[in-house]
């Protein structure tokens, strides 16, 4: 969205990518910045409000920024390999309720949404799962093609061609509604109140930016938003527009933090 906010503000917008710690490393830098609105964070729920839950962060993500507006959400896709004989999630808990030894679920790293997908999964429902770890995507989906591995949460645009081709079974989704790429499928939430994982995508400016700067800023990432070209790349990607207010971006940000700190407590997960 770069190319229009320059537009809107008339300044040039440019995106520098600070990698590392999983996002941690650019969101303590924005955290020190100058509250001015020359520098926001583009965050992902990642290091805002799951790494503060399950390791130690220089930051305060409540205290240190400001909520601009939540642009986009992606949940992931409950998917079981070939095999399984469950056709629903209900069906697949009873399963792996009986299951000797247990099911396997895979991840892409320890307090991952994909691992803590599962984890929330096996909290809801009683069932337990043996969660196996990997560095990525690729091989975890590899493994449930081939049969050594039961099932995941994945990103819909990872398994989205499997699931066209009928390789991996879709039960259903971890965002709070159904997805608009599968409408079919049901949402996690619908046989348990409360489950929702996703990966969120929005911006925030250093906690003391006056709130002339953060509404100037929130309707040009909306204005940017809107444009039916970015809407079209974003749901290609499998994204869901939100472009929420401020106060809403802030209680998304409250719900989730508790959310991940119940999930941190029942569990005992701590990255280190």
């Amino acid at each position: 969205m770069s190319d229009r906010l320059t537009q809107t503000l008339g300044q040039p917008f440019i995106t520098e990518n600070r990698p590392g710690g999983g996002g941690m490393i650019a969101t303590a830098l924005a955290a020190r910045a100058a509250p001015d609105g020359y520098t926001v964070l583009f965050s992902q729920a990642s290091p805002s409000v799951i790494s503060p839950n399950f390791q130690a962060v220089s930051y305060d993500t409540q205290k240190d920024f400001a909520p601009v507006t939540q642009l986009v959400s992606s949940g992931l896709v409950f998917v079981v390999r070939p095999g399984i004989e469950a056709r629903t999630v209900p069906e697949l808990v009873e399963l792996a309720k009986r299951a000797k030894p247990e099911l396997t679920f895979g991840s892409i790293g320890p307090a991952s949404t994909t691992h803590l997908a599962g984890e929330l999964l096996m909290l809801k429902s009683s069932v337990k799962l043996l969660h196996v770890p990997y560095t990525g995507s690729t091989q975890p989906i590899t493994d449930m093609l081939a049969g050594r591995l039961d099932m995941g949460f994945w990103n819909v645009g990872a398994v989205m061609p499997f699931i066209q081709s009928g390789q991996l079974r879709p039960l259903a989704v971890t965002s709070a509604k159904r997805s608009s790429r599968l409408p079919e499928l049901p949402a996690m939430a619908e046989f348990y109140p409360g489950f929702e994982v996703n990966s969120w995508y929005g911006v925030m400016v250093p906690s003391a930016t006056p709130q002339l700067i953060i509404d100037r800023l929130y309707q040009a990432f909306i204005e940017a938003l809107k444009q039916p070209e970015n809407v079209a790349r974003l749901k290609e990607n499998g994204l869901e527009i939100e472009g929420t207010t401020p106060d809403q971006f802030r209680q998304k940000i409250v719900d989730d933090l508790k959310l991940w700190q119940g999930v941190a407590q029942a569990t005992g997960i701590r990255v280190t």
